[in-house]
């Protein structure tokens, strides 16, 4: 039977490989930290990242390069020691050479002359102590190879806890001299706010001043003005061309009408809405005066106003300073206290979970 595939087949197939696809995304999204967390700053963690690894990649070429050195070392020891055994060996040869050839025993002082044959009998079966390729002090080299390889242990056990040592000191210093840094940033900063507010005080100070003196400079400009107004109008109306009579004003055709030649004055009803005119000046300038004397009482609350807002200013920052301090001491506190917890975790716990362990977690996103 021919093998024929079905438009529903074909429908599933797309359908499944959809749901993969969108539950591929859906664990990207989730299991992804640095897209699922919102305001960090990823290029400088990036960053530091990317220090770490180096750091991380220069230590273990550090310790690479001293595994290196250990390792030729320990050859180059091994080298030593073998052409050493071989002199040895050669020297020794030579010697027991020597010796048969130049030394039999029959030539020495302890020879038994009183029975030549005896020794001379029994120096063919004569041997060396110890068998052909026996090592006699193998045991004693053996022996001081361990402690040598013992020693090497502890003082490769003893750099490398020096050097974790350092590294743990200098992190610690590289942690209190950031510690110093922000601090040093802080006082900077507060200086700077406190430079600032004290420039902004002087200049609404002076402003508030000058203000001041500008309005009181207007007030007595426009009081001189109004004296020498009056003055000159009383001097008008008193002076003798005002003063004499009326009569000499009346034109000669009738009372209605007046002499333009020779006016002596005004009728009773111009002066009374002059009169009323006059009054009306005055209520404005005593309506005028009120509102200068209220914008002047403005002023002062105004100036009452920033002083105490300025006040409560200098007693906000002052408290925001104290809590600013006692947070930095808590701050610190909580890190000595996490840094010594820290500390008990390394002694206490000692089997350190792989990624192989955390890895068999969160696996799907449902």
């Amino acid at each position: 039977m021919y093998n024929a595939e079905l438009l529903s087949d074909r429908i599933a197939a797309a359908s499944l490989e959809r749901r993969r696809n969108r539950e591929m995304q859906r664990q990207d999204r989730i299991f992804n930290a640095k897209v699922r967390t919102i305001g960090i700053d990823k290029e400088a963690l990036d960053s530091q990242v990317n220090e770490r690894k180096k750091k991380e990649q220069a230590e273990a070429e550090s310790l690479k390069a001293y595994a290196a050195d250990a390792v030729r070392n320990d050859k180059t020891a091994c080298l030593l020691d073998q052409c050493q055994l071989k002199d040895e060996r050669l020297l020794q040869g030579a010697i027991e050479d020597f010796r048969l050839n130049f030394q039999p025993r029959w030539s020495r002082r302890e020879y038994d002359l009183s029975n030549p044959d005896k020794i001379r009998g029994q120096e063919e079966i004569q041997m060396l102590p110890g068998l052909v390729g026996e090592d006699p002090d193998s045991q004693g080299r053996l022996k001081k190879q361990q402690e040598q390889l013992r020693e090497w242990s502890f003082q490769q056990q003893h750099e490398l806890a020096t050097a974790r040592h350092q590294q743990r000191q200098e992190e610690q210093q590289y942690d209190q001299d950031r510690v110093d840094l922000d601090n040093k940033a802080l006082q900077l900063q507060t200086i700077e706010e406190e430079r600032r507010r004290t420039v902004a005080l002087a200049t609404k100070n002076f402003n508030l001043t000058k203000a001041a003196e500008n309005a009181e400079k207007r007030w007595k400009e426009w009081q001189q003005q109004e004296e020498d107004n009056r003055i000159d109008i009383l001097n008008q109306l008193q002076g003798e061309l005002l003063s004499e009579s009326q009569e000499q004003g009346i034109s000669v055709l009738g009372l209605p009408r007046l002499s333009p030649d020779s006016y002596k004055g005004l009728a009773d009803e111009q002066l009374q809405h002059i009169n009323c005119q006059q009054q009306q000046i005055d209520e404005k300038r005593r309506i005028q005066a009120e509102q200068q004397q209220e914008e002047l009482q403005q002023d002062r609350f105004r100036v009452a106003s920033a002083r105490t807002a300025l006040l409560m200013e200098r007693q906000q920052a002052r408290i925001n300073k104290q809590l600013r301090r006692t947070q930095d001491n808590t701050n610190l506190q909580l890190a000595e206290a996490h840094h010594e917890q820290t500390k008990y975790l390394e002694k206490v716990y000692t089997n350190i979970p792989d990624d192989s362990y955390f890895s068999q977690f969160n696996t799907s996103s449902r």
